[in-house]
């Protein structure tokens, strides 16, 4: 399909209110577009059906669905799209001391939480906004040159809103019988050479946390389970620590539901004991995270060999648009050894991440 007609017609859909997604999977060509046909919330109960599926952080039965079979698909090579890419709009944000000492105050509570032995992590956030008109095709377009390696969307309902996206993180991977995901924790800037990279205590702790979680629940689902060596991951202008996570499930059986329940959110977003670090979270953090933290991506399409993939990431580096004002959501992991003020900078580092593209 033509690069135009396609951006075209995502430009219809926008201007007749009617639900739509654009994405592209890390290290793809292909953009993806799903355009629902009515304004319609649809739900899927059991995760079988095939579509695309954007999921909050808070409860996983308040998912939004565009059914494939109630939808249009189309794709364009992303070789094909006209680079938008001048900077020259780029927003910086004058961060007051208000802001800094408000999420400082946050961490210290959390680190207080932890050394209470009430949880051994919890992820904390926060969100800024930004009052700025943009066009959702060129930020959409600019997040696909600048994050090639990441997954990066722009999804739309008119009765929910709009989001952009460009997540590391891979929630899970599932092909045939056969699944594969991640543990993501740490981070620090990337300077211009991963080996020479060096990781702390903290770090290396908050992704072992991780990794043994994930394990620990896919345990009793699976026949067959590798977990690789911790390596640094890079995500644009940022590294972190990743561990990749892959196996077979017991049963041929569709246990997609169960296993999302088991992952999700994990510790990567949430902390540990995760009913813990989500009590603080909803006590302390101030705001709603609505769909960040959350999850998004393909439920069961089938691939050129008939067999059905499911391609689902975490909601990472992400901002909603909604009245000529962006919202950026951004968090990092809080460990009984962080250092308030290094929390406070990590969240400025994310930040740089949309903001390079608005």
């Amino acid at each position: 399909m033509d690069a135009l007609f396609f951006f075209e017609r995502i430009k219809d859909q926008h201007e007749d209110k009617k639900p739509f997604v654009l994405y592209r999977k890390p290290n793809s060509k292909r953009i993806e577009g799903i355009l629902q046909k009515e304004a319609v919330i649809y739900r899927t109960i059991d995760f079988e059906e095939t579509g695309f599926v954007f999921t909050p952080f808070l409860n996983i039965e308040e998912h939004v669905f565009f059914p494939l079979n109630k939808s249009e698909k189309l794709s364009i090579d992303s070789t094909s799209m006209t680079e938008e890419m001048s900077l020259n709009q780029y927003v910086e944000k004058q961060y007051t001391l208000k802001d800094q000492l408000k999420h400082i105050d946050l961490v210290n509570k959390g680190i207080d939480y932890i050394k209470n032995n009430k949880a051994r992590k919890i992820v904390l956030s926060r969100i800024e906004e930004i009052n700025k008109e943009i066009e959702f095709l060129t930020v959409f377009k600019r997040l696909v040159h600048t994050y090639a390696n990441a997954f990066v969307y722009c999804w739309y309902h008119p009765k929910v809103g709009m989001w952009f996206g460009a997540t590391p993180e891979t929630l899970l991977k599932v092909k045939s019988n056969n699944f594969y995901t991640m543990s993501l924790a740490g981070t620090q800037a990337y300077q211009s050479d991963e080996k020479n990279i060096i990781w702390g205590d903290k770090e290396k702790e908050e992704q072992q946390i991780v990794t043994d979680t994930i394990v620990l629940g896919l345990k009793s689902s699976v026949k067959k389970l590798e977990v690789s060596s911790p390596m640094t991951h890079r995500a644009g202008s940022i590294v972190h620590i990743k561990t990749d996570i892959s196996g077979v499930f017991q049963s041929k059986k569709n246990q997609l539901k169960s296993v999302l329940e088991t992952l999700h959110p994990t510790p990567a977003v949430c902390g540990l004991p995760k009913l813990k670090a989500k009590e603080f979270i909803l006590k302390e953090e101030g705001y709603n995270r609505k769909f960040y933290t959350g999850f998004l991506g393909e439920l069961n399409m089938t691939n050129t060999e008939d067999i059905k993939e499911s391609n689902l990431f975490v909601n990472l580096r992400c901002m909603e648009y909604q009245e000529k004002k962006l919202y950026l959501y951004i968090g990092g992991g809080i460990t009984k050894d962080s250092i308030p003020t290094d929390e406070w900078t990590e969240t400025i580092k994310k930040s740089e991440i949309l903001k390079k593209v608005l």
